[in-house]
């Protein structure tokens, strides 16, 4: 192996970004960021200004194959200077249980990189191998939620943050499933770049909402069809697009047909929610987005959420989030919002 450096910075201050690679790693969690941070790039490098070398690396080198079947080109890593990386990112996989263990070389040489590195982020069960390096002893992380309980059962240490979608520790960032992942490179690259350029990668490669780390894993609306099956998901369709509406159980129950008492037996029979929970619910997930991504003052969110004041909706964020609507705003918005 020569001592030349695989990467040399084509411009003073460009950063070079690791995708590590390894048999059966998860094809979107490398891709989504990698493509991320080659939208960034782009963006950078209009601007005359150092953007990201990005490069898909493993241990050996050479073809590796996703767990979705697909070969990757990879780099090996004794090709780099630790100290010329900048970010490391840690794709996860939906065969973690099993690879993991087999990982220890890879996970020793995270250990060893991440003291060099600015920053080290896994996406979705990615974190097992973060664990494994012995990154989050103490710290808190991400995971997909389908993984929380046998990451806590493997690292115990880690302190495992069952909601957010991504969580930053310091140097050390973990995020949550697959998608979730798109998420954590986007708040990267606003750390580096600017919410600006954030927002016109999240722009370019349509994404709905660039979402802040500490917005819960699920949709409510998602949540909702997944409970409540066919026979309530045009129902919850129906409330989205009527929120400023009075919602009486007469009102839904009309909605499917139904008997106001049958209606609110087999709603909460399905969902393990009474009928006014449930939209309860909906409309906290609609003034939250409005909060992250609008300007209207609260009083006009909650009215146009159906809270019909203020002083409702903040009863409801306090007892369901645990803050005002304000200081939701305050920790989540833009700062153009806030």
């Amino acid at each position: 192996m020569t001592n030349t450096p695989y990467f040399l910075p084509k411009l003073s201050g460009e950063r070079l970004v690791l995708f590590l690679a390894y048999e059966d790693v998860g094809l979107l969690d490398l891709t989504g960021p990698q493509t991320v941070f080659w939208a960034a790039d782009k963006r950078m490098r209009a601007r005359g200004l150092p953007g990201y070398a990005r490069q898909v690396a493993s241990l050996a080198g050479g073809m590796v194959r996703s767990a979705e079947g697909m070969a990757l080109d990879t780099v090996p890593l004794s090709s780099f200077l630790l100290e010329q990386i900048d970010t490391i990112i840690v794709p996860g996989s939906p065969d973690m249980p099993r690879v993991q263990p087999l990982l220890r070389e890879l996970s020793d040489w995270i250990a060893g990189a991440a003291e060099r590195a600015r920053r080290t982020a896994s996406v979705c069960s990615g974190t097992f191998l973060l664990a494994q390096a012995g990154l989050l002893n103490g710290k808190r992380a991400a995971t997909h939620w389908a993984m929380c309980d046998l990451l806590q059962e493997r690292f115990p240490a880690v302190d495992i943050d069952r909601n957010s979608l991504f969580v930053n520790q310091h140097a050390v960032w973990t995020s949550a499933g697959v998608t979730a992942g798109i998420d954590l490179a986007l708040a990267l690259v606003e750390g580096d770049c600017g919410h600006d350029v954030a927002m016109q990668v999240a722009r370019e490669l349509v994404v709905f909402l660039k979402r802040p780390g500490g917005q819960a894993q699920f949709s409510e609306l998602l949540l909702a069809q997944e409970a409540g099956g066919d026979a309530f998901e045009r129902l919850h369709l129906w409330i989205m697009d009527n929120l400023a509406l009075d919602m009486p159980v007469e009102l839904l129950a009309g909605q499917l047909n139904m008997s106001p008492r049958n209606f609110a037996r087999v709603y909460k029979e399905k969902t393990g929610r009474t009928p006014a929970k449930g939209v309860e619910a909906l409309r906290l997930e609609a003034a939250r987005r409005m909060l992250e991504s609008s300007a209207r003052g609260v009083e006009q969110v909650a009215r146009l959420c159906g809270f019909g004041s203020e002083e409702r909706m903040r009863t409801a964020f306090q007892r369901t989030l645990g803050v005002s609507p304000s200081d939701y705003r305050k920790r989540f918005a833009p700062s153009a919002i806030r």
